[in-house]
């Protein structure tokens, strides 16, 4: 399944936080879409998921470096979620004050 993702989904989806970031400083467009995901609402997802099967706290890197690449924390995946409803989902704290400062900067 892996090789079916674009480059920084891949990155996305093994939290690999250092090659997303030379990715998008290489060009990559960080409101990409793949698939059902956009690259923001992907990386929320992952982080969730991962905390709830390993059980460790919730982490926020990769949504971090996505965000201060430009991704738009309003854009709606193909399902229509934004990423505060991905994050919601998962009670990502973390996400969802890091979204909220993020929104609070952005024209509405």
């Amino acid at each position: 399944m892996d090789d079916i993702w674009t480059p920084a989904h891949l990155a996305v989806e093994h939290e690999d936080a250092q090659t997303l970031a030379r990715l998008l400083a290489d060009g990559a467009d960080p409101n990409e879409v793949f698939g059902r995901a956009t690259l923001l609402t992907h990386a929320l997802d992952v982080e969730g998921d991962s905390a709830l099967q390993s059980g460790q706290p919730l982490t926020v890197h990769t949504t971090a470096v996505l965000l201060a690449f430009g991704a738009d924390p309003r854009l709606r995946d193909p399902a229509g979620n934004t990423p505060m409803d991905v994050a919601e989902e998962y009670d990502h704290q973390l996400a969802i004050k890091l979204l909220t400062q993020h929104l609070a900067r952005q024209p509405a």
